[in-house]
C-alpha cells in the first residue's frame, strides 16, 4: 500500500512539474512575442534605415524581438491599410513620417483609412525637412544655377523626381516651378530608394525627398543638396540655404515622424511603447546615428504627436487647396 501512494505521489507530482513547466514556457512566449514595425517604403531608403535604427535598440527596452516589416507601395497606403487590419494588440505598429499619416488623406479619393479613426499615435520621436538635390551629373551647383541650366537645355522644360505622387515634395516642385516660371513636370517613384538609384545614374536631373534620404550621398558628393525646408539650415549641411532664403516662403512647417498603432490599442500597452520609444532616442548612440542622418531627434508624447499632426494638417490643407490639386 506504501509503495502504491509512493507511486501515486510521484505520478501527481511529475504531473504537476510538467503542467508547470508547459505553463512557465506559454507565459514566456507571450511575453516575448515578436513586435512587427511596418514601414511603407522600400528597404534602402531613409525611413528605412531609421526604423531599423530604432528597432535594433528598442529590442533592448522591451526585452522582445523587434522586426522591420516592410511594405512598400502607394506612398505608405499599403502600409496604412495593413494597420487599420492589425489586431489592436501593440504588437504591430506602423513607424510613418507625415506623408502616409497626414497628406495621402488629403490627396487620395479612397485611401482606404482615415488616420483620426483608425490610428492612434504612440509617440514621435524627430522632425525633419525635405530638400531639392541635384545629380552628380548635373553641372549646376545652386538652384539659381539649376534655374538657369533648365532654361538653356529644355527652354525651361525639366523633370523632378519625387518619392510618392501628391506629397509635400510634389507641391515643392511646384512652387519652385511657378516661382521660376518653369515647366517643371514630377516623377513619381515608389519610395525614394528607387529615385536616388536613377539619381546617382544620372538618369535623372534633380529630386526632391527628405534630408535623411539624400545626406549619405551628398556628404560623399555623389549628389547635391541646394536648398532645404523650415525656418534655419540644418546641422547636418550648414553650408546649404533654406527655401525661404533664397526667396521661395511658405515651406517652413517641417514634417514629422512617428510610431502609430491601431485604434483600440490598450492605453497601458501605449504608454509601455511610449515609453520604450523615449528611453531608446536617449540613447546617444540611437541619438547620434539620427542626428547624422540629418534628423532633429525629440521626444513627442501621443498627446503632443496627435496636436503636432492637426497643426500640419491645417497648414498643408491650405497649400493642397491653393495648388489646384484635384484627388486622385
Amino acid at each position: 500500500m506504501q509503495a502504491f501512494r509512493r507511486h501515486f505521489l510521484s505520478r501527481t507530482l511529475r504531473a504537476a512539474l510538467a503542467v508547470g513547466a508547459t505553463f512557465g514556457l506559454g507565459l514566456a512566449a507571450a511575453q516575448t512575442q515578436t513586435t512587427r514595425i511596418m514601414v511603407g517604403f522600400p528597404a534602402g531608403g531613409g525611413t528605412d534605415a531609421i526604423a531599423r535604427i530604432l528597432s535594433e535598440r528598442l529590442q533592448a527596452e522591451l526585452g522582445a524581438p523587434v522586426v522591420v516589416d516592410n511594405k512598400p507601395g502607394a506612398g505608405g497606403q499599403l502600409a496604412a491599410q495593413a494597420l487599420k487590419a492589425a489586431a489592436p494588440d501593440g504588437q504591430t505598429l506602423f513607424l510613418s513620417h507625415d506623408h502616409s499619416i497626414t497628406i495621402l488623406p488629403m490627396v487620395t479619393k479612397n485611401p482606404g483609412y482615415d488616420s483620426a479613426k483608425d490610428f492612434v499615435p504612440v509617440a514621435g520621436f524627430a522632425t525633419f525637412v525635405n530638400a531639392i538635390a541635384l545629380a552628380g551629373g548635373t553641372p549646376a551647383t545652386t538652384l539659381k544655377g539649376y534655374v538657369d541650366w533648365v532654361r538653356q537645355q529644355g527652354a525651361g522644360k525639366g523633370t523632378v523626381g519625387i518619392p510618392a505622387p501628391g506629397s509635400v515634395p510634389q507641391f515643392l516642385v511646384q512652387e519652385i516651378g511657378k516661382k521660376n516660371q518653369l515647366d517643371l513636370v514630377t516623377v513619381p517613384y515608389r519610395g525614394s530608394a528607387p529615385m536616388m538609384g536613377d539619381m546617382l545614374g544620372n538618369q535623372i536631373a534633380a529630386g526632391v525627398a527628405s534630408i535623411p534620404d539624400f545626406i549619405e550621398n551628398h556628404k560623399a558628393g555623389k549628389l547635391r543638396v541646394v536648398a532645404v525646408m523650415g525656418t534655419q539650415r540644418q546641422a547636418a549641411m550648414p553650408e546649404v540655404p533654406t527655401f525661404a532664403e533664397l526667396g521661395l516662403g511658405g515651406f517652413e512647417e517641417v514634417p514629422y515622424y512617428g510610431v502609430f498603432a491601431p485604434a483600440g490599442t490598450p492605453k497601458a500597452t501605449l504608454e509601455k511603447l511610449g515609453l520604450a520609444i523615449q528611453k531608446a532616442i536617449a540613447q546617444p548612440d540611437v541619438r547620434e546615428k539620427l542626428t547624422a542622418m540629418g534628423l532633429t531627434v525629440g521626444y513627442m508624447s501621443s498627446e503632443q504627436l496627435a496636436a503636432r499632426e492637426r497643426s500640419y494638417a491645417k497648414v498643408w490643407a491650405k497649400i493642397i487647396k491653393d495648388s489646384g490639386f484635384q484627388p486622385l
